[in-house]
């Protein structure tokens, strides 16, 4: 897209497109993306003469500022507020201008549907979706929630990652000098914790032996004991500021970035994509796998990964036993067939 230096315009870019709008005033519209053609002409010039329409009063731009002044918003934890500021800003930048008492379900369908290559985005895009058309009606700009009980995009659930897709990781940090997605890594499979509250840990959280964790999910304050391995390389680090994973001086390294670090290196070992698609939250399900498989019990597993039930403990645990059984019994066979 040429950008012209045409007055009153405002060019936005969003996951690689870039959007054009006429603002001046109270006057927010968005134009035809190519500026050289007709149509962006005659809609920027009717902006300019004033034939534009006004702003509507029902926007999904008015809606989503109302949102984020609601106790709903507010009351939500720091890690769950970007995530949802992140899919209303797309939101907003792609439908604002918009009338959203017009939204129907099928456009919710439509929206679930163009992200199904990335099951856990269309899912979250279409609760932040039904969040937005209820605090609508709680407005009473529509009389009903149109998103309610569509389904969500089966794409599996997290899974710990295997041991020779572990080592392939470690292998991979090594030969391409990835020492930010490494220390992610030693952090979460060391630690049990979510990449967000990895990203948290600052060097005084570290007494050589324990990491003393505030969950940004639960808010629940966990000492957790770090393996021989993680000590080890804790020490082997050097302190570039405050936090492990240190932006500057003050300042840690944003979730995001980290994220993209380590989805640089899925992608070189085939990690990202199909059935060999393994995301980062496993690694969290790799701590509590291994300390299950290691006979530790539901309240120990729950000391280390600081889970509020023991339904996901359970689950881990149930994992393991049945590895072991299979274990004990595939042997039992082994040794009533040598008898024979």
């Amino acid at each position: 897209m040429r950008k012209t230096s045409l007055p009153y315009l405002q060019f936005i870019k969003s996951n690689g497109r870039t959007y054009v709008y006429f603002r001046k005033g109270s006057v927010r519209k968005r134009l035809p993306d190519n500026t050289d053609s007709r149509e962006f002409s005659d809609a920027y010039w009717d902006c300019r003469a004033g034939k534009a329409r006004g702003p509507i009063k029902h926007s999904w731009e008015n809606l989503i500022v109302s949102y984020y002044q609601s106790p709903d918003f507010a009351n939500l934890s720091p890690s769950t507020k970007a995530n949802y500021r992140r899919h209303c800003e797309e939101i907003r930048i792609k439908n604002g201008t918009k009338d959203m008492r017009l939204f129907r379900r099928k456009h919710a369908i439509e929206v679930r549907d163009k992200l199904k290559d990335t099951w856990s985005k269309a899912n979250e895009r279409v609760a932040v979706l039904s969040i937005l058309c209820r605090h609508a009606v709680d407005k009473e700009w529509i009389e009903r929630n149109p998103v309610v009980d569509i389904a969500k995009l089966r794409g599996g659930e997290y899974e710990a990652w295997p041991d020779d897709m572990l080592r392939a990781f470690e292998r991979c940090c090594d030969e391409i000098g990835a020492t930010l997605a490494r220390t992610a890594y030693e952090l979460a499979i060391g630690t049990g914790q979510r990449i967000g509250d990895c990203c948290a840990m600052q060097w005084s959280d570290f007494d050589g032996e324990y990491m003393s964790v505030i969950q940004e999910k639960t808010e629940v304050k966990i000492s957790v004991y770090c393996p021989a391995r993680l000590r080890a390389y804790l020490c082997s680090l050097p302190r570039k500021g405050r936090h492990i994973l240190a932006k500057n001086l003050t300042q840690p390294i944003g979730k995001r970035a980290v994220q993209k670090a380590v989805e640089e290196v899925r992608a070189q070992i085939g990690a990202m994509h199909g059935n060999k698609r393994l995301v980062i939250h496993g690694w969290r399900y790799t701590a509590a796998r291994e300390l299950a498989e290691a006979g530790c019990s539901d309240t120990e597993i729950q000391s280390v990964t600081g889970h509020k039930t023991l339904a996901m403990v359970q689950k881990y645990r149930a994992q393991a036993n049945q590895k072991a059984a299979s274990k004990r019994a595939q042997s039992a066979r082994e040794r009533n067939k040598d008898r024979t």
